[in-house]
């Protein structure tokens, strides 16, 4: 039976401070990607990671992540069908405009967790 979602917190390239809710036994990362502020060049770092080192029980066939940021700048839900407990990875690409420019951030959710033991 799939456990209920933990809160956790993370900190960006940028310094905002974001909230995170998590599958404990899917979720095993979250990187965001982003263009930073005079740079030519895209900075990923690793927003959130998750403690456990393997699952404890099966994810469940529904797995429910929430990642927002704490100034209320986004706020991303996604839901993932997964029965077969095939997916790896999800990718969530978001375009916001600033005046002239738009921003263009990613955000990479990994479940690489080992399986729990039998």
């Amino acid at each position: 039976m799939a456990r209920h979602n933990r809160e956790a917190r993370g900190v960006d390239q940028l310094g905002t401070l974001w909230r995170i809710s998590y599958q404990p036994d899917w979720l095993s990362r979250i990187k965001i990607s982003r263009q930073l502020p005079g740079d030519r060049r895209r900075s990923m770092v690793t927003l959130f990671r998750n403690p456990a080192r393997r699952a404890e029980a099966s994810p469940g066939k529904t797995v429910r992540t929430g990642v927002s940021a704490v100034d209320g700048s986004a706020d991303i839900r996604i839901s993932v069908e997964d029965p077969d407990g095939v997916v790896e990875s999800v990718v969530v690409v978001t375009r916001k405009r600033r005046g002239r420019k738009s921003e263009v951030v990613k955000y990479v959710l990994e479940s690489r967790l080992p399986p729990p033991r039998s």
